[in-house]
């Protein structure tokens, strides 16, 4: 059924995201290392079909029509439509975030009157997956693309012109892709998402399974939609004036997969001579943020408690934590010096040991030699008070009792004015797939504070 709109409009979506200091390894109002990159001169030509509605292959021109800071939009036109059919035109917004790659807002001519129509009434219906940016968007708007990619990177979206399109996705990992525009083949980083609309007339068009293939330094280069009713829908990259960049670092120092565990015993060399034994699970996850929770298993601190991280292209920051415990050890002291007594910090766990001081906990990717400094702004200082310098140490083993590990290192030099305790120096040792595995922190009233993986 033809549809009478003659445009597509999508209202604004915004997207709240945390932003702490750190280093970055492209920035991002960077307009050529990224995901999808926004130079005056990108230009990009995509071919897309479907199996069932539109089996001619139909070429669509993608330049970028205007940009500021990290927001830029898209413009496109169609070459050479079908003799019965308007070229199809149309644009769209996105932004650059901490979090990943946002769709803004999007408007367009209608879509071919012969596809399925995607909502509950045909009237000013403004969902469509014809043509490659609608395929990209479908169900995925906010975020399009959740960064960092990471090797277990896993987030939730919504889409369509009233957010009632949702989706699962995930990142699969690196492979090869073959495409008009690369005949020998790019690496890609491919994006699997589970996507599900109901209520619509179209349905189960509108619900499906989707690869995204991801080109650094390009953008997709190739979609795949395997729509729940059979129909497959494709787009791929026929040219572009971008050149592909090396895919960055996927490896995960510090995953955060729901259902995860971790095992760590810890002690102190003077305050606490025996082991404490503490179990961390993963217990929750929202697009990349996750709750910790600890447990007591064994030893002289009795523990339970639980921490917030968020992983974003800023790094891998610890949002809050809270722990009860009850022990026979004697710690010194901590500040800050103004805090009330029952507010102080403590040492209780090993992510007590390894989030004390400033974010990020880790740079995203941890490339060796990289530093960051604490700062007297915001949440940290007021929490800690304390200040210092952290620079990533060259990746070397690691024995622990859960096993020998390839760790990249973390070396922190914090001070806590007028607390000895607080001050000294830390390294802190993470494999990737598992996290912490060791933490070694030299206090500067002559204890050691030894943490080891042991499951």
């Amino acid at each position: 059924m033809p549809r009478s709109a003659a445009f597509l409009l999508a209202l604004p979506l915004t997207l709240a995201v945390v932003l702490p200091a750190a280093a970055h390894a492209a920035a991002l109002d960077d307009p050529i290392d990224q995901w999808l990159p926004f130079s005056d001169s990108a230009d990009w030509v995509y071919g897309w079909s479907d199996s069932a509605y539109s089996p001619t292959v139909r070429k669509e021109h993608f330049t970028v029509q205007s940009r500021s800071g990290t927001s830029f939009r898209l413009s496109w036109s169609e070459i050479d439509p079908p003799a019965d059919q308007s070229p199809s035109a149309g644009l769209m917004d996105f932004q650059h975030t901490d979090a990943g790659l946002v769709n803004l807002n999007y408007q367009s001519t209608a879509p071919p009157p012969q596809m399925p129509i995607l909502c509950a009434s045909p009237a000013g219906c403004g969902n469509s997956v014809a043509g490659t940016d609608y395929l990209l968007i479908w169900g995925t708007r906010s975020p399009t693309l959740a960064e960092p990619l990471l090797a277990g990177t896993r987030w939730s979206s919504v889409g369509g012109v009233q957010n009632d399109v949702t989706s699962d996705n995930r990142y699969i990992g690196r492979t090869r892709v073959v495409v008009p525009a690369f005949p020998a083949g790019v690496p890609a980083a491919r994006v699997d998402s589970t996507i599900t609309q109901a209520g619509a007339i179209g349905d189960p068009y509108g619900s499906g399974v989707r690869s995204v293939y991801w080109v650094r330094g390009v953008g997709p280069a190739r979609i795949v939609f395997r729509h729940s009713g059979g129909e497959t829908t494709e787009s791929d990259l026929i040219s572009t004036s971008l050149k592909p960049l090396p895919l960055p670092s996927d490896a995960n120092l510090l995953p955060l997969t729901r259902g995860k565990t971790a095992t760590f015993r810890w002690r102190n060399s003077k305050h606490m001579p025996a082991w404490s034994t503490q179990k961390f699970t993963v217990s929750q996850v929202v697009n990349n943020s996750a709750q910790v929770d600890v447990a007591n298993v064994s030893g002289p601190i009795k523990v339970a408690g639980s921490y917030a991280f968020s992983t974003r292209l800023s790094g891998v920051t610890n949002l809050t934590g809270y722990t009860k415990a009850a022990t026979t050890a004697h710690f010194p002291t901590l500040g800050p010096r103004n805090a009330a007594a029952a507010d102080r910090i403590h040492f209780f766990t090993p992510y007590d040991l390894m989030v004390y001081g400033f974010n990020p906990v880790l740079p995203v990717p941890a490339t060796t030699g990289t530093t960051w400094r604490s700062s007297r702004q915001g949440r940290d200082w007021k929490t800690y008070a304390a200040t210092g310098v952290s620079m990533v140490l060259k990746a070397q083993k690691i024995k622990t009792p859960a096993g020998t590990f390839l760790a990249t290192g973390v070396r922190s030099t914090l001070s806590q004015s007028g607390y000895r305790f607080g001050s000294g120096t830390r390294t802190s040792w993470f494999a990737a797939g598992k996290g912490l595995v060791k933490l070694v922190f030299r206090h500067d009233d002559g204890s050691v504070s030894t943490v080891e993986r042991t499951k």
